[in-house]
C-alpha cells in the first residue's frame, strides 16, 4: 500500500502521463476578446478610447479616415482574392450594400445637379462633397467595412467597456451638479479642419436645454445619445460574458435617460415589440392573436384614435418649445421643397436657419424632410429603395444568422428615429451599429 501512494506521488512519479494528471488543467479560450488584427485592433481602440476622442473633438475628423481605411482593405482583398484563397479570408461584398453605394451616389448626383440649378459655384459643391463623404458615404464605408474578418463579439465586448465607462461619467456628473460645479465646455481647435460647429464642441456634463438639464456625452446633440443608447443596448445585449453584458446594457440605458430624448424613451420597448412581431408572426398562435386584436381594434377605432392623439399632445407638450420648432421646420421644408426644388432639392442644408426656429436649418431633425429639401425627389427615392431592401433582406435571413436578428434591430432602431433626425448628420459617432449591420450584410450572405 505504502509503495502505491508513493507512486501516486507526483514527485517520485518518473512517468509523465501520470504527473500530468495531477496537474490543474487551465480552460484555454481559443478565441480570446483581445484584437487579432489590424482592424480589430483599429476598432477596439477606437472604441475604447471614444471619450478621449470626444475631449480632443476629433470624432468628425477620425471616425471618416478610419471608415476610409477599412473599406480599403476590404475592397484590396476583395480584388486580389482567388480561388485559391481560403474560403474563411474571402471577401464577398452582399447585394445589399451595393444597393447602398449606388443610393449614396444617387444622392451625389442631386447634390451636384441642385447647387449647379441655384448657381452655387464649383467651392461649394466641392466643399458640400467633402460633407457629403463624412456623412452619407461614410455610412456605406463602414458597411462595406463590415465584412472584413471582423469578430462581432469583439465590438459586443467594445460597446459594453464603453457603457461601463458612460456609468462612470454619468455618476460623476450627477456629482458634480450636486456640488454645483461648472459645466464642462469648450469648442476644439479642430474645428479649423471645417465642418458644422456642432461636431467640435465638447460638453462633457450637463447642459441646459429648453429649460432643463441634459447630457449629450460623447454625442453632438442629446437627441442623438437617445438614438445610440438605443443602438447600443441592442449590440450588448449579444455580449456572452452576464458582468459586462449588464455593464453594457445598464451604460446604454444610462444614456438614453441623460439624454432625456422622449424618442430614446419609446424607441426601446418599441423596436423590441415590432421585432419579435416580425419573427415570431409566422407561428399560427401568433397570427390567431394578432387577427383578434385587429378585430378588437378596428371595433375600437375611435378611441383608439382619441387615446392616441391626446397621448401624442401629452408627448409635445413635454417640451413644447422643441415641437413647435420641429414643426415649423418641417413645414418650412416641405413648402421650399415642393415650391422650388421638388426634383433635385437644394443641393444642401444651410448652416443656420431663420431667428423664427432658433437658427436651426431648414431640414434639419427630420431625415426625410431634409432629405427632400436637399436632395430632392431623386434622393428621397434612393434612400427609401436602400432602407426597403435591407429590411426585406434581413427579415428573411433573420431565421438563418443570428446576426441578422441584431442588424433588423439596428435599422428598425434608425428608421423609428428618421422621423426626428438626420441620421446621416451623425454617422461618425454610431458607426459601431453600422459596422455590425454590415457584418450582417455579409455573414448572412
Amino acid at each position: 500500500m505504502l509503495t502505491k501512494i508513493n507512486a501516486l506521488n507526483p514527485e517520485n512519479c518518473k512517468s509523465k502521463y501520470l504527473f500530468f494528471s495531477y496537474k490543474k488543467v487551465k480552460k484555454v479560450n481559443p478565441n480570446p476578446i483581445k484584437p487579432q488584427n489590424l482592424p480589430e485592433a483599429l476598432i477596439w481602440y477606437y472604441i475604447l478610447f471614444t471619450y478621449l476622442i470626444y475631449l480632443l473633438g476629433a470624432q468628425f475628423l477620425i471616425a471618416p479616415i478610419l471608415a476610409s481605411f477599412l473599406a480599403f482593405c476590404t475592397f484590396k482583398k476583395w480584388c486580389q482574392q482567388n480561388e485559391n484563397t481560403p474560403l474563411e479570408e474571402r471577401v464577398e461584398i452582399s447585394t445589399i450594400v451595393w444597393i447602398w453605394l449606388i443610393a449614396v451616389f444617387i444622392i451625389e448626383v442631386a447634390l451636384i445637379v441642385g447647387q449647379s440649378n441655384f448657381d452655387l459655384g464649383m467651392g461649394q459643391i466641392l466643399k458640400s462633397s467633402l460633407n457629403w463623404y463624412r456623412t452619407w458615404m461614410l455610412l456605406v464605408l463602414f458597411l462595406i467595412a463590415g465584412h472584413l474578418n471582423i469578430r462581432p463579439q469583439l465590438v459586443y465586448r467594445s460597446i459594453c467597456i464603453l457603457g461601463f465607462q458612460t456609468l462612470i461619467i454619468v455618476f460623476v456628473a450627477n456629482i458634480a451638479n450636486l456640488l454645483h460645479l461648472p459645466d464642462f465646455y469648450y469648442l476644439s481647435p479642430l474645428k479649423i479642419f471645417g465642418g458644422v460647429r456642432t461636431s467640435y464642441e465638447v460638453y462633457l456634463f450637463y447642459i441646459f436645454d429648453d429649460g432643463e438639464r441634459r447630457m449629450q456625452l460623447f454625442a453632438p446633440w442629446p437627441p442623438a445619445l437617445g438614438m445610440i443608447g438605443n443602438l447600443y443596448f441592442f449590440i450588448a445585449l449579444q455580449e456572452n460574458n452576464k458582468k459586462w453584458r449588464l455593464a453594457g446594457m445598464a451604460g446604454s440605458i444610462a444614456m438614453i435617460v441623460v439624454s432625456v430624448s422622449r424618442a430614446g424613451f419609446l424607441c426601446l420597448p418599441l423596436v423590441l415589440g415590432v421585432r419579435w412581431l416580425l419573427t415570431n408572426f409566422l407561428r399560427p398562435w401568433v397570427q390567431l392573436a394578432t387577427g383578434c386584436v385587429s378585430t378588437v381594434a378596428t371595433i375600437a377605432a375611435p378611441t383608439l384614435i382619441n387615446l392616441i392623439t391626446t397621448f401624442k399632445e401629452d408627448l409635445s407638450k413635454a417640451r413644447a418649445g422643441s415641437s413647435k420648432v420641429r414643426e415649423t421646420l418641417q413645414r418650412m421644408a416641405i413648402e421650399l421643397w415642393w415650391n422650388e426644388a421638388p426634383i433635385w432639392g437644394h443641393g444642401r442644408l444651410e448652416e443656420s436657419g431663420p431667428a423664427l426656429v432658433g437658427k436651426m436649418p431648414i431640414g434639419s431633425h427630420h431625415t426625410w424632410f431634409g432629405i427632400l429639401y436637399a436632395h430632392g425627389l431623386v434622393g428621397c427615392i434612393a434612400l427609401v429603395l436602400a432602407l426597403i431592401s435591407s429590411f426585406v433582406y434581413l427579415l428573411i435571413q433573420v431565421r438563418n444568422h443570428h446576426l441578422a436578428m441584431l442588424g433588423l434591430s439596428i435599422l428598425i432602431t434608425m428608421i423609428f428615429f428618421s422621423f426626428g433626425e438626420n441620421i446621416d448628420g451623425f454617422t461618425y459617432v454610431y458607426w459601431p451599429a453600422l459596422l455590425i449591420l454590415g457584418m450582417a450584410y455579409g455573414k448572412s450572405s
